[in-house]
This record gives C-alpha cells, sequence and structure tokens, in this order.
C-alpha cells in the first residue's frame, strides 16, 4: 500500500487539490493510520542531518495488514517535505505497540534534484551476507497526545547493485496527534 500526503495550503490548481485531500484520507481513514499534527522525524545519513517538521510536512504514521493473510502487518512513518522534493519511508513487520523493537522489514530516502544537486536515493540494502538490515524502536504508541515517540537506524544503499556503498542512517521521531 502505498500514500501520500500533503498539507500545502496554497495550492491553486483544484485537480490537485482533490488529489491531495483523497491522498491525506488514505492516510487517515484506515484504522490505525495516522497524519502527525505536530512533532519531528528526524533522520542522519553520512554527515548531513533532514528534518521533517509535521506543522509544514506531511508525517502519517501507518498499519498495513495483508487482505488475504491478516498475520502479516507491518506498521511504519512516511514522510513527504512540504515542496515533495524530499520523502523518507520506513517499515517493519508486526503490530505496533509501546516499547516494541522491530527488524526494519522497508526504507528509502529519496531527495529530488533542485534539494540537492543531483538528486539522489537511498534504498534498502538486502544483499546477500547481510544479516543486520536496521531496527525500529517505539517508546510510545498511541497514547494521549502521543502518536508515536522512538528511535531508528538502517542500512541503506546508494545504488541498486551489489557493489553500492551502504550508509547506517539513524533518526529519530516524536510525533503528535493534537
Amino acid at each position: 500500500m502505498l500514500s501520500s500526503c500533503q498539507k500545502d495550503s496554497d495550492v491553486k490548481d483544484n485537480s490537485a487539490l482533490k488529489a491531495s485531500i483523497a491522498a491525506d484520507s488514505i492516510a487517515t481513514s484506515s484504522p490505525g493510520n495516522f497524519l502527525a499534527a505536530a512533532g519531528t522525524l528526524t533522520l542522519k545519513i553520512q554527515d548531513s542531518t533532514y528534518v521533517f517538521d509535521a506543522s509544514k510536512d506531511s508525517i502519517a504514521f501507518i498499519n498495513v495488514r495483508d487482505e488475504i493473510d491478516d498475520s502479516k502487518r507491518y506498521f511504519g512513518i512516511t514522510a513527504i517535505n512540504k515542496d515533495h522534493n524530499m520523502s523518507f519511508g520506513i517499515s517493519s513487520s508486526g503490530l505496533v505497540h509501546d516499547n516494541k523493537n522491530g527488524d526494519i522489514a522497508g526504507s528509502q530516502f529519496l531527495l529530488s534534484p533542485g534539494y540537492k544537486e543531483p538528486g539522489f536515493q537511498y534504498s534498502l540494502s538486502k544483499y546477500a551476507g547481510q544479516k543486520d538490515f536496521g531496527n525500529i524502536h517505539v517508546d510510545k504508541y498511541n497514547q494521549d497526545s502521543v502518536l508515536a515517540k522512538g528511535t531508528f537506524h538502517a542500512f541503506l544503499a546508494a545504488g541498486d547493485k551489489a557493489s553500492a556503498p551502504v550508509y547506517k542512517v539513524e533518526g529519530s521521531f516524536d510525533l503528535k496527534l493534537k
């Protein structure tokens, strides 16, 4: 399941506005999917730090279950900045709850040309021989005004070949419902 979120308040094209509303409703209408109202998602890769701010960017906490096999469940965070030139997503298998540790099942970080020249992408490295793809720890989940709070690390490759360099990405999230 893919979802996209947008919080632009000055969208001029009505069709873009309708698409945005539909995309946001995917993230918020499914049970267990929430669009953060406040808070941050921060990630560090190589010598750079990137921050998504829920007051202006779209950050969603999602829960997904397989329609055919209900035992296959995933949770994660997806974010896109207001300018739509930076996005990040990370997921883990299982059900989310307080004090949850989970192995990383998927992750991707994209920067479009114009944000940093040239644009680039990092994707979860899953090459033979690699045993640790990363971990996500959720300290708190869906309590009072806290949507989700925790930390993560993942190993992302800068290309799609087995020889592509792999970088450790570390981050944190502190997302609020109100």
